[in-house]
């Protein structure tokens, strides 16, 4: 730069200094979407920023509280305070509300000791929001302590937990704010943003020493400290303007308050912040620049020695922003490099990067749902079953339950969703009631721990041949009769069999009799590997049971007598026979199934399926661009937004979870979907099974799942009406009859509810994923025995009960989508008293007393009575527990067609 410029810049930055003023301005910002829960608190407030503050009651499981007072630098203070000191065995959690969030939201909590108790212990604990371990608080170190959250909003509610360390005291919080954060705020620069929550380590408003600015001069109530303390000496007096900035483009929304200031550098060639950071970790830095000089500020942005930018440019008038990720690093050292003119920032912030564990399996949560129902127990099992901590009795890896530990707890029977957890390898259920025959463990292909020990079990039932990875089985203590199945004997991988105290007699499998397997028989009638040891003792009736039956390994090697081997020839021969028709038999049921698995996958061409497309994965990454968009997240993996080289807008589907189920899920859903085409079905447009991939490629449908628009984030945009829910009613009714009539084979849905119930951008409607879906002859469709499958709260209890699937549990899962629509709550929720925690159980006797009280507060008003009496009386049909006296699904489609046709008029 010549000397005249250096002349001309530092006349005008001289000049603008001795100018630089700090002038307040009023600011209007509502609190839509905030909350303010004051802990332990029993009446509300308004503070001195004109925010509401709510005692925490309806919003947390009940705990002790106290009030404390304490003496500050300058004041006596009274503060209330919340403390948890059976958090070991009861959840210590707040359920806060998400729906008007539009992406992410900002949690902050407060934590207080203040020596409450008297003990001088401060205590220390870690919390968590959702499935993440944010933090850890220790109270010893700074009191109060005070955390800032940036939490990616996926569903309505995300729980805020306190979990205590051992010797670590009783968990204590005083405040807790929730506030909504401007849409795509924080996302730039992550190739995964669902997956991560930030924890704020600095926000700094450069060039700002007098207090720290935040609500009403931040509309998101965000908290903007001064740098004084990070401010080296070589730097430039905070600047200060009142200068129009515009901020277009910035979706992080920074108030221009803090906009208005900067610190700028003055003669020196750096202007540099050194950051300390306390845990190694990955970390996101967000730099706001706004042109508030009369001149365009050029420089490099250098992070830790690395150049991370070159020539960055600051506009007269103009704000603008940058994002980093730096992985590895406990120190932080952000450093302006002068090229031209004065480099200048006005805010810094700096989170660390917390992982977001994923989900389980949707459909293992609502089987270990559905076991805590049956055993009437409150077992605490709420949320995710993996993390941030196991649910008491399992044990996971990953986002994967592996063991369940129901010991001593009253079970009576082993139920169908027992079957739905196809990666569990150990499973305990001794003491636990159950009697009757061994049943719904055949899927459990990974089990190999299983102990089904003193109960009153009395039969081995047909599911251990399916069990191949058995390792351990120990059946003592129950009351099972006849011989040891040789299915038992052919786990190959058996190490330890133990059938003590029961009332088994006969011949053991010859296949049990193995060096590497201990086998334990002591307590029964008779057990041995020879037919004549227990004729003799089970013919007379006057010779008493007796009480031990050893089998040594010495014996087990001794060779037989020649009757014995005749009549082991005899029953090998005959077994042999048995075994053929047996295969035979199964072989011919197993072509009358029609879903098809992954287990026959090797053996069939999916190219041959008359899919639209058969995708590469290269072809996948170009049309998302390289996964860029994320438009929904569910247990299965992300959903994202991509478009196929024919311009085609397409959602795709990328399958996270690797289980057996999945798998199967995966290949189900491509068959079925490559067979059949209807305008009231998503599509399938392509599917990519490359490297084990499982993406599935749809049709996009800008309107959101049905569940999105009655609770999610796009219910507070447009409410819908009840001339629209009528509609939707009417389009997923006519795809679901056509499944039901129209398919050939016709094909049962299986898990119907709101979130498969897709709307185009006319709110047309779209029945949607087919994974659970099966294929049933026209024969069959009245009846077909299954493993149960499912969604809670959406599940036909009498299918439940029995494990006959037919079309009539589409139809009650249908009708509780109705009564949704009808009262605009969702199936399950633990808000209210007890007796509405179940849509259909409370829902049901008033519409068929037609009492319409219950009507969805948002369509009040704006009904016809009796197309909401047609609407309200074939709901309360469809969820008939007997599925006989249901409709069936065109009798159901023809009603709501009546229903929306006087709703027509009625608007006309």
């Amino acid at each position: 730069m010549n000397s005249m410029g250096h002349f001309w810049a530092s006349s005008w930055f001289t000049f603008l200094l001795i100018l630089h003023r700090f002038s307040g301005f009023s600011v209007a910002a509502d609190q839509d979407g905030f909350l303010s829960l004051y802990c332990g608190r029993t009446s509300g407030f308004t503070d001195s920023s004109n925010i509401t503050w709510v005692p925490d009651n309806a919003y947390v499981t009940t705990t002790n509280t106290t009030n404390l007072n304490f003496m500050d630098a300058t004041s006596s203070s009274w503060i209330p305070l919340r403390f948890f000191p059976n958090s070991n065995d009861v959840r210590a959690c707040y359920k806060l509300p998400m729906q008007n969030m539009s992406g992410q939201a900002l949690v902050r909590p407060q934590f207080y000791y203040k020596n409450y108790d008297g003990l001088q212990k401060p205590p220390v604990f870690w919390v968590s929001i959702g499935r993440a371990n944010v933090a850890t608080v220790n109270l010893s170190s700074s009191d109060p302590w005070i955390e800032e959250f940036i939490w990616p909003v996926t569903k309505d509610t995300v729980s805020f937990c306190l979990h205590a360390l051992p010797g670590g005291g009783f968990p204590v919080i005083s405040r807790l704010e929730i506030r909504p954060l401007p849409q795509g705020a924080y996302k730039s620069g992550m190739t995964d943003p669902l997956t991560k929550s930030l924890r704020k380590r600095y926000r700094v408003n450069c060039g700002q020493n007098n207090g720290s600015i935040r609500y009403p001069f931040d509309s998101y109530d965000r908290v903007w400290d001064v740098d004084q303390n990070f401010s080296p000496s070589h730097l430039s007096t905070e600047y200060n303007t009142q200068l129009l900035i515009n901020t277009s483009g910035i979706l992080e929304n920074p108030p221009v308050a803090v906009l208005q200031t900067a610190r700028v550098l003055a003669r020196k060639n750096d202007l540099t912040y050194d950051f300390s950071l306390d845990t190694l970790g990955d970390y996101y830095i967000v730099l706001y620049f706004a042109g508030i000089l009369p001149v365009s500020s050029l420089f490099n942005i250098v992070i830790n020695g690395e150049v991370m930018s070159t020539n960055f440019t600051v506009k007269n008038s103009e704000a603008s922003v940058i994002f980093f990720v730096k992985s590895g690093i406990k120190t932080l050292n952000i450093t302006l490099q002068n090229v031209s003119f004065y480099p200048q920032v006005s805010a810094i912030e700096v989170y660390e990067l917390v992982d977001i564990p994923l989900e389980s399996s949707s459909t293992t949560v609502s089987a270990l749902q559905v076991i805590q129902q049956s055993t009437g127990l409150d077992l605490g099992w709420e949320d995710d079953p993996c993390s941030p901590t196991p649910w008491k009795h399992i044990q996971c890896e990953g986002n994967v339950v592996r063991s369940l530990m129901l010991s001593d707890i009253s079970l009576r029977t082993i139920g169908p969703m027992f079957g739905d957890l196809l990666d569990l390898t150990t499973l305990d259920l001794h003491n636990t009631s159950l009697t009757g025959e061994i049943q719904n463990l055949g899927s459990l292909q990974e089990l190999e721990n299983l102990n089904l020990s003193f109960n009153q079990l009395t039969s081995f039932g047909s599911d251990f041949s399916s069990l191949t990875s058995l390792l351990t089985l120990d059946l003592k203590n129950n009351t099972l009769q006849g011989t040891v199945p040789d299915s038992v004997g052919n786990l190959k991988y058996l190490q330890l069999l133990n059938l003590e105290n029961n009332k088994l007699n006969g011949a053991l499998p010859q296949s049990v009799n193995r060096a590497t397997l201990d086998l334990r028989t002591t307590g029964n009638l008779c057990l041995s590997f020879s037919h004549s040891t227990c004729n003799g003792l089970l013919d007379n009736n006057s010779l008493e049971t007796p009480l031990v039956t050893i089998v040594s390994n010495k014996k087990r090697k001794a060779a037989h007598d020649q009757r014995a081997i005749i009549i082991g020839c005899v029953v090998g021969v005959l077994c042999a026979l048995f075994f053929i028709s047996l295969i035979g038999y199964l072989f011919w049921r197993k072509k009358k199934e029609s879903g098809i698995t992954s287990t026959s996958l090797p053996k069939l061409d999916m190219r041959n399926w008359n899919a639209a497309r058969v995708l590469s994965y290269k072809e996948i990454k170009t049309a998302t661009r390289n996964f860029k968009e994320i438009i929904g997240r569910g247990s299965f993996g992300s959903v994202y937004h991509g478009k196929l080289s024919d311009g085609k807008l397409v959602a795709v589907k990328v399958r996270l979870d690797r289980s057996q189920l999945s798998l199967d899920s995966f290949v189900n859903e491509v068959y079925l979907l490559s067979q059949v085409r209807h305008q009231n079905l998503v599509s399938l447009e392509g599917f990519c099974h490359e490297s084990k991939q499982q993406i599935l490629v749809y049709e996009y449908l800008s309107g959101g799942s049905l569940a999105d628009n009655l609770y999610g984030q796009n219910h507070k945009k447009v409410a819908l009406s009840w001339v629209r829910r009528l509609k939707i009613a009417v389009d997923a009714a006519k795809g679901l009859d056509y499944l039901h009539n129209g398919s050939d084979p016709r094909i049962i849905h299986r898990d119907i509810k709101c979130s498969n119930i897709l709307l185009d951008s006319e709110m047309n409607a779209k029945v949607c994923d087919f994974g659970l879906s099966k294929q049933v002859s026209a024969a069959d469709a009245s009846h077909v025995t299954t493993v149960v499958k499912g969604t809670v709260g959406y599940i036909d209890p009498e299918y439940y009960s029995t494990q006959q699937l037919n079309e009539k549990s589409d139809v009650y899962s249908f009708g509780v989508v109705l009564l949704e629509l009808i009262c605009g709550r969702e199936p399950l929720t633990h808000a209210g008293s007890p007796d509405t925690y179940n849509l259909v159980l409370w829902a049901k006797p008033y519409l068929q007393a037609g009492a319409f009280e219950i009507v969805d507060e948002r369509i009040k008003g704006s009904y016809d009575l009796e197309s909401m009496r047609k609407t309200a009386s074939v709901a309360s049909r469809a969820v008939e527990r007997d599925a006989s006296q249901r409709p069936t699904m065109a009798q159901v489609l023809a009603i709501l067609k009546e229903a929306y046709s006087i709703q027509l008029s009625y608007i006309s």
